[in-house]
């Protein structure tokens, strides 16, 4: 039997008209076997060729029963037919069939062909034609329909399932024959030795062809964005913050940020709690390792009575509750060690952290049990509100979000605060993009700080606009076990 390539050129040869159909000529043959001809023909110039795609109709094992038989309705109308005085209900499962008695009976009944007369069936028309077994014929014969709502509801009955095909369309190249001459792929010194070259068929050359993809790492979206963010923060002269603490003291977490003790953020439902081992000793200077007495005894003192010209919370502030341990809930914990430090050798100083922080929330396409924390600071002697905001805007405005509004807003260690929103022009409209504040004076002072040097602080999320730039409406396609390996892959690196 002839091989595939000159069974093509053959048909091609001894054809009335061109160009030929591979459906009429090579029915038999798989496909994607006629494509890989096909393209080693092409290469050579020997052939053209079109890829046609159809919709064809395919019957069922039960369709195939009623070309063969007839329909279930029909099956029902014949056997009421044969009884003179009618068929009872119940007989019919038996001659039928259960399955067409099911089906055929409310066919038969809708169609109108027959009728119930006590317990039994009797035929309400004369004759009746099997349209079913009819559009199932004509399908079987030609793979499809006339009419498309007869198709469809062929296919909400299971009668027929709908399945591409796909065809070529070829027709002769410029360099048709119909003997594949051997093309050399390489001029070997014998070839030139010999003169040989001089009568062979070289094949050219094709400097489109793709190169094997090679496999190689890449970085995921959120570290693309991280890496954005880290270079705005140098290029605006920022000191990267030490993020290493995934467990804090309750101390840190909160008391020195003036979270009251009963604050509804430091309940089980919002913070995931150490239960081994389930307490820290009290701070220590990480220096030194001496204890923070003097700093300890400040935080309680503006909780309990108030101080600095606070009036502190007026409750009684419990040292166990300040030393449970806990998975931090915002990166600000790191903040408050770094300013601690500073308060050693006050002066001007920027700090920001990228790190992940865990809060105790319902999964859903926009929450996480952990997320990214942005995290900057600014201290500086006699700042003010318009600082911060023009701060900000020159941010932002290095991201790419020019249109900006601020919000007042309520953080337990920050005043005044303002939450930031931007404009956001692919989705037309206003998005929340992060918080801040200027941190309150009975927090510096508390640890040392001049009472004129301030602090401006601000944070963000490193999902949120990750998930704005790459299009992910589901933060679970972002992160988790459902994210998808080829779109890690092939996202260009992020440009704010």
């Amino acid at each position: 039997m002839l091989d595939l390539p000159i069974q093509i050129l053959t048909a091609l040869e001894s054809a009335s008209s061109l160009p030929i159909a591979s459906s009429e000529n090579f029915p038999d043959i798989d496909p994607l076997n006629v494509k890989s001809a096909l393209d080693s023909l092409q290469a050579k110039e020997m052939i053209t060729y079109e890829t046609l795609e159809t919709e064809e109709a395919i019957l069922t094992e039960e369709a195939e029963g009623i070309v063969k038989d007839g329909s279930h309705e029909a099956k029902v109308y014949d056997a009421v037919c044969k009884e003179l005085e009618g068929l009872k209900i119940s007989e019919l499962p038996k001659i039928v069939g259960a399955a067409s008695a099911k089906v055929g009976q409310g066919k038969a009944f809708k169609e109108g062909w027959i009728k119930k007369n006590g317990d039994r069936l009797v035929k309400a028309v004369p004759s009746i034609k099997d349209v079913t077994r009819e559009q199932l014929t004509i399908i079987k014969e030609t793979r499809t329909h006339p009419s498309q709502s007869i198709l469809s509801d062929l296919k909400k009955r299971k009668l027929i399932s709908m399945a591409k095909r796909i065809s070529f369309k070829i027709d002769k190249g410029p360099k048709f024959a119909t003997e594949i001459i051997k093309e050399e792929t390489d001029l070997t010194a014998d070839m030139v030795t010999s003169g040989s070259w001089k009568t062979k068929t070289f094949k050219p050359y094709n400097f489109k062809a793709l190169g094997a993809p090679a496999n190689s790492g890449a970085l995921h979206p959120l570290l693309k964005v991280r890496h954005e963010f880290r270079q705005i923060f140098f290029e605006m002269g920022f000191e990267e913050m030490a993020t290493n603490r995934f467990v804090e003291s309750g101390f840190w977490n909160f008391d020195t940020l003036f979270v009251p003790q009963q604050h509804p953020a430091r309940d089980l439902q919002d913070t995931f709690y150490i239960s081994d081992p389930p307490v820290a000793d009290r701070p220590r200077d990480d220096e030194t390792g001496e204890p923070l007495t003097e700093y300890w005894d400040n935080v309680r003192e503006v909780h309990e009575n108030g101080k600095y010209g606070s009036l502190g919370y007026r409750y009684p502030w419990k040292e166990e509750e300040s030393l449970r341990l806990v998975l931090r809930t915002h990166t600000t914990a790191i903040s408050a060690r770094m300013l601690h430090k500073l308060a050693k050798n006050p002066g001007a100083a920027k700090y920001f952290s990228i790190d992940r922080v865990f809060r105790n929330e319902t999964v859903d396409a926009t929450h996480l049990a952990e997320f990214h924390q942005v995290e900057g600071v600014i201290a500086d002697y006699n700042l003010t509100l318009g600082d911060l905001i023009g701060f900000m805007r020159t941010f932002f405005s290095k991201m790419g979000v020019h249109d900006l509004r601020f919000k007042p807003a309520y953080n337990p260690y920050t005043e005044p605060s303002m939450e930031i929103f931007g404009y956001h022009s692919g989705l037309a409209k206003w998005v929340e993009i992060g918080n801040s504040g200027m941190f309150r004076p009975e927090m510096l002072e508390s640890m040392g700080l001049p009472k004129d040097l301030r602090v401006h602080g601000w944070g963000l999320s490193l999902e949120r606009p990750t998930m704005i730039r790459y299009g992910v409406s589901n933060i679970r396609e972002l992160v988790g076990h459902k994210v998808d390996l080829g779109f890690v892959k092939t996202n260009a690196a992020v440009r704010f």
